[in-house]
């Protein structure tokens, strides 16, 4: 096999060990653990095990096949999976305005320094404001919102709200990636008379796919928080939000449920995680990678 596919092999392989881990580190502490949670050092930090809190693998696993409702023929993973493939897509066009706004930003305060020195603190301070204060005014501009015969849907507003946490990463990212060529480099560019245009595409763009990648990770994540949070202040319907919401409210005499949601919501950061390394193939697939051996 190349070094490629063993790369990819082991870590597939680490990632199921991983999820086997973690499995196993949930039934061994449900196990040892104190059936009302426990104190250490007067912190009161350890969680409970019984099984209204801390279900078995097997119970949330169990009842992912088990009907919703006694007399309704959708089962509870068919749920689940509808609403995440609904929160997959406002996710999507979250992390694709993220990505729009945060490269356009980095562009011009590579362009400007000025508007960098101006700007970027505004932008780190706009990630200190709680998303969940900024749904309820999103939703109503929105609502009025009419351009022609355009109007703003209402799951347009918590993709804005992804959009809004995913965009800082891809444009902190971006602007160090589009700022590290060589002088050397910028300098050889300009004794072409090259216009800045040109530059940008030709050098500083290629320069700053390294610092990007990355960036993309986070931002995905971002994304997929920052939905999932709006659907919650919002109310919007169809979504993992509302459905953790409606199985959280269940939980005391169906804990199962709210699990079963939470694994939906890990699937669609593993699936926004997907879209990012295909990005990461495509991007870097002409540039050398360091030894592993």
């Amino acid at each position: 096999m190349s070094p490629t596919t063993v790369r990819r092999l082991r870590r597939l392989l680490m990632f199921v060990a991983s999820l086997a881990l973690v499995v196993i580190g949930w039934e061994v502490y449900k196990a040892v653990g104190p059936e009302q949670g426990g104190s250490v050092l007067g912190w009161k930090i350890l969680p409970r095990t019984n099984d209204l809190a801390m279900p078995h693998v097997t119970d949330v696993l169990t009842r992912l096949t088990e009907p919703v409702q006694p007399r309704r023929p959708d089962r509870v993973w068919w749920v689940v999976l509808k609403a995440t493939w609904y929160s997959f897509r406002l996710a999507i066009v979250g992390f694709a305005i993220g990505v729009a706004a945060g490269l356009g930003l980095a562009i011009v305060m590579t362009r400007f320094r000025l508007v960098e020195r101006g700007l970027l603190p505004y932008l780190v301070v706009s990630q200190t404001i709680p998303l969940i204060a900024l749904a309820p005014v999103m939703v109503q501009w929105g609502g009025q919102l009419h351009v022609g015969p355009f109007d703003w849907p209402r799951w347009l507003s918590a993709s804005v709200l992804g959009a809004f946490l995913a965009f800082f990463p891809i444009s902190v990212g971006a602007l160090r990636g589009l700022k590290s060529p060589a002088p050397a480099a910028l300098e050889l560019m300009d004794s072409f008379a090259a216009p800045w245009r040109k530059t940008l595409w030709k050098l500083r763009f290629p320069a700053a796919v390294p610092h990007i990648v990355p960036a993309l990770r986070l931002s995905a994540a971002a994304a997929v928080i920052g939905v999932v949070v709006a659907e919650m202040s919002t109310g919007l319907g169809g979504g993992l939000g509302r459905l953790i919401l409606v199985y959280s409210q269940q939980s005391t005499g169906d804990p199962s449920r709210l699990y079963c949601a939470i694994i939906g919501a890990a699937v669609l950061g593993l699936s926004m995680a997907g879209i990012v390394l295909v990005t990461d193939v495509v991007l870097m697939r002409n540039r050398p990678r360091e030894s592993t051996t």
